[in-house]
């Protein structure tokens, strides 16, 4: 039976996860990261897919995007998916599925949780106990939307530029977001992802 085509609604954020085939780690050096980094800004630019927030943690990857075309989504992670997967293994000598089936979506439509998102999103290293706060972790968004350091990728979101009249009151805004916990509510609610 032939897979099912993804419902993505144009102009609506969407919240990707992609991990390592039986959680593998898919990230090993900086390289890797740079290379996955580099990649994402050039499919994302293609197929017009704005990325609002991203991590990559050592087996998994997350994404806040939004599209123009209801296919790009696919299409982005779908060439993404396979250009980092021969450099991966033709890096690391080997063969096979590096990525853990399709990647996992799930739109996000209301304006309130698109905040909650961010935050989960990039909070991820903070929960895996990598770092204790996000700003120490280099592979996200976050001080990108935190303090303004550019990484020719992240794009805000109408919601996010909603925080404040000029760039200072954004940032500070939004790093007060994390002075917050997540509930355990909103934590499940977003992993249903």
């Amino acid at each position: 039976m032939p897979r099912q085509p993804r419902q993505t609604t144009p102009g609506i954020p969407l919240h990707i996860v992609q991990r390592g085939c039986n959680r593998q780690q898919v990230f090993h050096d900086e390289q890797d990261h740079v290379k996955y980094l580099s990649l994402l800004r050039t499919k994302s630019s293609h197929y017009k897919v704005s990325i609002h927030v991203w991590v990559f943690m050592s087996n998994h990857i997350h994404l806040l995007c939004t599209a123009e075309q209801s296919n790009a989504p696919s299409k982005m992670m779908q060439t993404l998916s396979i250009a980092y997967s021969n450099y991966y293994n033709k890096k690391y000598q080997r063969s096979g599925t590096l990525w853990q089936g399709r990647y996992r979506s799930k739109q996000i439509t209301h304006d309130s949780y698109l905040l909650c998102a961010y935050r989960y999103v990039e909070l991820n290293p903070v929960r895996a106990g990598l770092v204790n706060h996000p700003s120490q972790y280099k592979w996200s968004s976050y001080n990108c939307n935190a303090f303004g350091k550019s990484d020719n990728l992240t794009t805000a979101h109408s919601i996010y530029d909603s925080l404040g009249n000029t760039k200072e009151q954004k940032q500070t805004n939004y790093q007060n977001l994390f002075q917050e916990a997540l509930n355990p509510k909103q934590i499940q609610s977003i992993r249903t992802t």
